[in-house]
């Protein structure tokens, strides 16, 4: 089972968790979670006025392995307006625009996009159970 909390932050509530979503799905080859503003296809979305997240920004999918792996989709700009930075334990690492990393299994961490032009950010937590 992946089991995601997704806070949005912006700066006039930084360091408060307001609005948190939560979001499940079990460790099942297919199994996908998706992380936007269009609500027709993502469980977890953010305020429609937050165009630095794409439509449809990020997908869980698990694997044929049952590991699940996180891609940044790519939007409909050349250039993103955000930027997504995965952290696990002490380790942290940019995922590239387009570009897809295995979540640890059996772990945790958390996802972060940021707004390039405002102190604003969507901060997804993840918990894979085994």
């Amino acid at each position: 089972m992946l089991e995601l909390t997704m806070a949005t932050v912006s700066g006039a509530d930084a360091g408060a968790t307001a609005g948190m979503l939560m979001a499940d799905a079990p460790s099942e080859p297919g199994a996908v979670l998706r992380v936007g503003r269009d609500r027709a296809v993502c469980r977890l979305v953010t305020p429609d006025d937050w165009l630095f997240v794409s439509r449809v920004h990020l997908e869980f999918l698990c694997g044929p392995d049952h590991v699940w792996q996180v891609t940044w989709l790519r939007g409909s700009q050349a250039e993103p307006s955000s930027e997504v930075r995965l952290t696990v334990g002490e380790y942290a690492q940019a995922l590239a625009y387009g570009g897809s990393v295995r979540l640890p299994r059996g772990g945790s961490g958390e996802v972060v996009i940021v707004d390039r032009s405002e102190p604003r950010s969507v901060n997804v937590g993840f918990y894979h159970e085994m």
